[in-house]
Parts: C-alpha cells; structure tokens; sequence
C-alpha cells in the first residue's frame, strides 16, 4: 500500500500567514533533558508530510488546531511575525533548538522565505547555542549567513537522513528529497566548516552497515541517531502515527517497531560507526552534542 498522493494544490493555497503571540517556548521533556533552554518553531504544520512524523500526535500540546492535525502536510501558517518576536526574545545564555515541531526548511519555505529573516535577527543577537535540525537541502540557499552566523555562536545543523534505500523513502517520506540529494547537502554543509551531524532519525529500513558508511563518508562528526518511536518502549507523550504503521505492516517491515530487532540495528550501527573512530549514540544522551556549549 503506497501512501496517498498529495493533491497538486497551489503554493498560493497551502501557505498560510498568521501573527503569533510568541517564537521562542521554555522546552520540556526530551529537549530540555538534551540541555536545550529554548526551542523556535517558524511555522505550524509541516509541507513535507511524513507519514511517520509524530508532531500530529501531540495534539494542542504540540501548539496545533485540530485542522493542522487532521490535514497534516497539506498546509502549513508561517509566523508572519516572527523576526520581531524573536528580536524581543533574544537572549544571550539561550541554547535555542529549531525546531522539534516543524522543519524549518520545509518545501513552503522557499516561497515565504521566513528563515533568512531569522537567521539576520540571530547573527544580530546571538544566542550561546543554536541548532538547525532539517532533512531539507534549500538550507544551502542560507549558507552564506549561516556561516557569518556560525562566527557569532555556536552553530550547529542536524541533517536528517533516514534510510539508504530511496525504495523505502518514498514510502515513508514521498516528498522528501531522494538519498542522493541529502548525501550531498551533508557533504556541502561539511565543506563550508558548519558542524553539521548526520541524524539518522527515526531510522527507516535500510541495511544498517551502509546508512553507517554513507553517513560516515558524508559529514566529520559524530553520528546521531533513533529508532521508530513506540509505546512498548516509549509509553508517554509521541509516537510513530498509525500511517507509517500501515505502510510498514504492508510491507512486511513490522520488525522495524519490536524493540529487540531496533536493538539489534542499533548495535550494527554503532559497530561500524565505532570502527571508523567516531561515537554513535541514541536518544537524549546523543542530542546532548548538539546542545554543548
């Protein structure tokens, strides 16, 4: 069972633009136990649309309306106003992680363009930390003040890449860019001397021993990772949403979701990884890097 096409709906429809009382939220829960103080979510909704992604789960606790969560991917509203929120909170001692609820260079960014605001505000009133996590490869088109912003503070972009086999990211991720694609925006970001960690996260099918090479080969960092969340391990706040769970069982990829076979990837990875001479980690232990001084 393929996941159902998006409708070719006009940019024109599918952006939304709201003012928001707030940009910057006090973290809690996995964040906040990583060591970020702060997190910044540039939108609501998310236009890549992963089958996978837990935000819908949370619900208003994740700052959605029921609309955002019924017709997740098919939409997104930018906080027209976020630039002059985050100017007003800005500070000097925050460890700011964007974003857990949103990519911020989701494919509706290159039409509104709200992060190269963001990222002036920054480069004017640097934070201590300041991390970008995004399976997106139009962060490049902001590379020339990424680094500017990279010489103000400590500066770090966790790149999402999932899975080796492009079969499987269609499945799961359809209007992600290819394997290919987010190969080589790691190995751009690599060059320009931004840190930039690879995140294999949540880790889609694949053969364990080559997204390992692949993400080794690609960036100079430690390597970031985390299974499929699920109740039998993850029993309170998100986890994978029923869809990727249909798609899997079609699929014949249930083992990906049992604890034990996600131990058993976990230990594949961290083998090969830990041969090259680099540390891979999981969960808050391993986003923990992202978020030191």
């Amino acid at each position: 069972m393929k996941p159902a096409p998006q409708r070719a709906v006009p940019w024109s429809r599918r952006i939304r633009l709201a003012d928001a009382k707030s940009i910057l939220s006090k973290t809690r829960g996995f964040i906040s136990e990583a060591g970020f103080t702060h997190s910044l979510t540039p939108a609501r909704n998310c236009t890549f649309g992963c089958v996978y992604c837990y935000v819908p789960t949370l619900r208003i606790q994740g700052g959605l309306r029921q609309e955002d969560w019924r017709n997740w991917g098919r939409f997104t509203t930018f906080k027209d106003n976020a630039a002059e929120l985050l100017d007003r909170a800005l500070r000097p001692d925050q460890v700011i992680y964007c974003s857990p609820l949103v990519d911020p260079y989701q494919p509706a960014e290159e039409h509104r363009r709200i992060m190269p605001e963001l990222l002036e505000t920054l480069i004017r009133k640097p934070p201590r930390v300041f991390v970008l996590q995004t399976r997106g490869p139009l962060i490049l088109r902001d590379v020339k003040q990424l680094k500017v912003l990279a010489t103000r503070t400590r500066l770090r972009v966790s790149f999402s890449l999932t899975t080796n086999r492009d079969d499987v990211r269609k499945l799961y991720e359809p209007l992600c860019s290819s394997v290919n694609e987010r190969v080589a925006t790691l190995a751009a970001l690599r060059d320009t001397g931004i840190p930039t960690y690879a995140t294999l996260a949540p880790l889609l099918p694949c053969e364990p021993t080559e997204l390992a090479r692949l993400a080794l080969a690609f960036t100079d960092q430690d390597i970031i990772g985390d299974p499929f969340h699920v109740h039998a391990v993850k029993q309170h706040g998100a986890t994978t949403r029923p869809e990727a769970l249909r798609i899997s069982q079609v699929h014949q990829f249930d083992d990906w979701h049992l604890p034990d076979f996600q131990s058993h990837v976990v230990t594949t990875l961290q083998s090969t990884i830990q041969a090259a001479g680099r540390r891979f980690g999981i969960g808050r232990s391993a986003f923990r890097w992202l978020a030191q001084p």
